[in-house]
């Protein structure tokens, strides 16, 4: 066999492998699933790796790191394969930093969290946002608003609570505490006892319909098969709130609930009450943004928010959605067409999607 026979047999043997394909689009998805050497150079890359690609003929695959280098290929310099791919050391750091704002006592202004990290500010910004999905100032005030929720819990006061939780003064709480808690702070530490909600819960084609208001919108909207758990998990949200029994009008409120989730097309013209961190709030909204008989992925709605890598974020915060139709996060579904968990049940999932399909 000759030289030209040989080369050309062991080109056709790399462009026919599926591997190599990810090699030409330097994939970063394919990194860590094989690696590949070049015979000329005596190096193995990841299948990422931006130097000049090598001729197919030169190209050999391994499963692992460590193969490669019984074969005794050396890593590149420019792509390090030895090393964890720039994406998880990105997620390792980011995870190191929300660490850190969670134990500060005040939160780190982003040029302490960038010196920590040995970014830019710029840079830092960027990935911390597109691995969360929110900036660290973001993720910072999330974190707060879950520890007055908690320190409200066991604090003597008010005010010894919004400062234990990092609040550098009770007026800067104050004008984010309708958002953050929903009501005043003491009425949240008396478990909602000065709330007002009304409800109501009735019954359609997908089981029992629980509907609640606060005095600034439709507040909860519950599906289950038993009305007194709807009405239990209603309660245990807020102990001590005053939940009100609804009357003809409030009633009608809930029909209008129920006559959408049975004809998706009429849409669904309520003020809602919707409460959740920064970063729930537009996932929440991307979702309501879906238009009826339309299904998109999660990590759709990850790139419509601008947070193409926070595709577990997105899915936790779909998953404590307490809107259901309202916030449409039946329509979420996965990359391969296929339905996964849906709080209120994945046949009621299928069922809405079926109906709105025809609609």
């Amino acid at each position: 066999m000759n030289m030209t026979t040989k080369s050309e047999m062991l080109a056709a043997a790399t462009v026919s492998d599926p591997r190599w394909a990810a090699v030409v689009t330097r994939d970063p998805q394919a990194d860590g699933k094989f690696f590949y050497s070049v015979r000329t150079t005596g190096v193995y890359c990841r299948p990422s790796c931006g130097a000049r690609r090598a001729r197919p003929e030169n190209i050999e695959f391994h499963a692992t790191a460590a193969d490669a280098e019984r074969a005794g290929f050396r890593p590149c310099k420019r792509c390090r394969p030895n090393q964890l791919p720039l994406t998880e050391q990105h997620e390792e750091t980011i995870a190191e930093l929300c660490r850190l704002i969670e134990n500060a006592e005040r939160a780190p202004t982003l040029e302490q969290l960038a010196n920590h990290a040995e970014l830019s500010a710029f840079h830092l910004h960027r990935v911390f946002k597109a691995i969360t999905g929110v900036t660290p100032k973001q993720y910072a005030s999330a974190h707060r608003a879950k520890r007055v929720k908690s320190e409200l819990g066991r604090s003597n006061t008010v005010t010894e609570a919004i400062y234990g939780a990092g609040y550098n003064s009770n007026g800067r709480f104050y004008e984010q505490s309708n958002d953050v808690l929903g009501m005043t702070p003491t009425s949240y530490r008396a478990g909602g006892a000065n709330t007002e909600i009304r409800f109501a819960i009735g019954e359609c084609s997908l089981g029992s319909i629980l509907v609640a208001a606060s005095e600034r919108g439709v507040c909860s909207i519950l599906i289950g098969d038993d009305p007194d758990a709807l009405a239990r998990d209603l309660q245990d949200r807020f102990p001590r709130a005053h939940l009100i029994g609804g009357d003809a009008d409030f009633e009608q409120m809930v029909a209008k609930v129920v006559g959408f989730v049975e004809a998706p097309a009429l849409g669904l013209d309520l003020p809602l009450d919707v409460r959740g961190t920064a970063f729930q709030q537009r996932v929440w909204q991307a979702l309501r943004e879906i238009p009826a008989g339309r299904t998109v992925s999660y990590s759709q709605i990850a790139n419509r928010i601008g947070a193409p890598k926070a595709v577990r974020a997105v899915g936790a915060a779909i998953g404590a959605n307490p809107l259901a139709v309202a916030i449409p996060c039946h329509r979420v579904i996965r990359n391969d067409g296929s339905l996964c968990g849906y709080r209120w049940g994945v046949e009621r999932k299928r069922a809405l999607i079926e109906r709105e399909a025809v609609a």
